[in-house]
């Protein structure tokens, strides 16, 4: 049995330990980085979904959440697959934006009814690794929830919710069952 002022030398000399080996590990020089300007170009991001049904899934992002169309591109099915995107398959993408400008970001939609995808396990967020949902803040939520009825859009548990202030949130899915967060103002 160790005796107390044993003990309390043994734990002293461990935080002793803790410390010097803290002091040592180096920690990232943020100046540095501050120095070499922004990483990125753009604070947008661009996000890529793979739909089942490229129609109704347009419809769903400009009549249900409404989103804006603009111009779409095509991909070549040699070029997506030299850059190891697809494996020979060409690509159609529609691009939806969440306002106007060149720094907006972009929902970019595409469909290969020819090699049709695996579904992964939505039942919740939690049921498969990858990206799970998809956050958009809206200046109006009863509007946005108005847009969802009318598009026969049904909202998910128990929202809208509120988050506190002035924000509150609603929970759906897209026609591929993606979760789909609005929040905004009531």
């Amino acid at each position: 049995m160790t005796s107390q002022p044993n003990r309390f030398r043994f734990h002293l000399h461990c935080v002793a330990a803790f410390v010097a080996v803290g002091l040592a590990i180096p920690t990232p020089n943020t100046s540095a980085l501050a120095e070499e300007g922004p990483v990125f170009s753009s604070t947008a991001a661009d996000l890529g979904i793979v739909v089942a049904d490229l129609e109704r899934s347009a419809a769903f992002y400009t009549k249900a959440l409404g989103c804006s169309e603009v111009n779409g591109f095509s991909v070549p099915a040699q070029f997506a697959t030299n850059i190891g995107l697809v494996n020979q398959q060409g690509l159609t993408v529609r691009v939806f934006t969440l306002g106007k400008g060149e720094a907006q970001t972009k929902l970019k939609i595409m469909a290969f009814p020819e090699a049709p995808g695996k579904k992964t396990n939505q039942d919740y967020i939690h049921s498969s690794i990858g990206f799970s949902y998809l956050t958009l803040h809206v200046n109006d939520l009863n509007a946005a929830i108005e847009r969802l009825k009318k598009a026969k859009v049904k909202l998910e548990g128990k929202t809208p919710v509120g988050l506190g202030g002035n924000n509150s949130l609603v929970l759906c899915r897209d026609p591929d069952g993606n979760f789909i967060e609005l929040i905004g103002p009531r």
